[in-house]
Parts: C-alpha cells; structure tokens; sequence
C-alpha cells in the first residue's frame, strides 16, 4: 500500500475533498485524546477534597497546582478546534482550521504530555520520595517524547514516506 506525502492530495479528490478528510481526520484524532485529558482533569479536581491533601508538603502542592494547569491548557487546545469550526461555520475557513487546529492538536498533546507526568511526578514522590522519583518521572516523560513526537520528527526528518 502506498502512502500519500503530506502535500500530495490522493487522486480522486479535489481539493475540498481533501480538506473534508483531513478535517475529519484532525477531528477524529481529537475525539481519542480527549476522554483522556478528561480523566486527567477530573482525577485532579477531587484531589483537594481527599484527607490526604492536608499533608503533602509545599512542592507537591506546587506539582499538583502546575499539573492542574496544564491539563486545563491541554483541554483548551485540544478543543479549540472544534469551538473554531462551531463559530466559523460555513464561513469558508476551513483551509485555516485544519492548519490552525493541527497546530492547535500538537500543543495540547505537548501540554498533556506535561501534565501526564506531572501527575507521575506528583504520586511518585508521595510513594516513594526517593531518587526513585527521577527515574520513573525521566522515564515516563522519554516515552511521552518518544511516542508522541520523536518518532513523527524522526520519520519526517528521514524524507521517508513508504512503509
């Protein structure tokens, strides 16, 4: 199976065919990370009211309240597009919404990315608080950049577009 580059629109569409797909597309990849950025953010909300947090110390307060942050950031980027296409609607903007909501997409996965280990951090200092923490929080935030942009920096670095 061929792939088709980022420029290269497939044959048999035109051009507001293309920009139908890659808005669905952009859309369809929003709607897989969201219910994971509500989670996130969800899970952060009740922190406060557990009888625990009365005792965490002045960093963890500052972890908690930077993660809470960036998942509040993450969920604005993540769903700017889809308010951009709701106010915009039909007024022929969707060759700027699919460039600006891909711009958009890659800030608040890098945002989730942040809060993701925020949250690791958060609880592995509470669990362990040791040199423990920086291991796993190195480790989890490598996977993050890893799988979520090294290997898509990587792939377009090499010019490759077939498998």
């Amino acid at each position: 199976m061929e792939e088709h580059s980022k420029s290269q629109a497939r044959e048999d569409e035109d051009e507001a065919e293309r920009l139908d797909r890659e808005l669905l597309e952009l859309l369809n990849e929003l709607r897989v990370v969201m219910p994971g950025v509500q989670l996130l953010f969800g899970f952060l909300l009740t922190v406060p009211f557990q009888q625990g947090f009365a005792r965490i110390d002045g960093f963890q307060r500052i972890v908690y309240v930077v993660t809470l942050l960036l998942t509040t950031a993450a969920a604005a980027f993540l769903m700017g597009p889809s308010a951009f296409h709701r106010l915009t609607f039909r007024a022929g903007q969707k060759p700027y919404l699919v460039r600006l909501g891909t711009r958009q997409a890659i800030a608040g996965m890098a945002l989730l990315a942040l809060a993701m280990n925020g949250a690791v951090l958060l609880l592995m200092d509470i669990v362990f608080r040791t040199t423990t923490v920086v291991v796993v929080v190195a480790a989890t935030a490598a996977l993050f950049g890893w799988l979520w942009f090294g290997l898509a920096w990587r792939r377009l670095a090499s010019g490759r577009t077939a498998w």
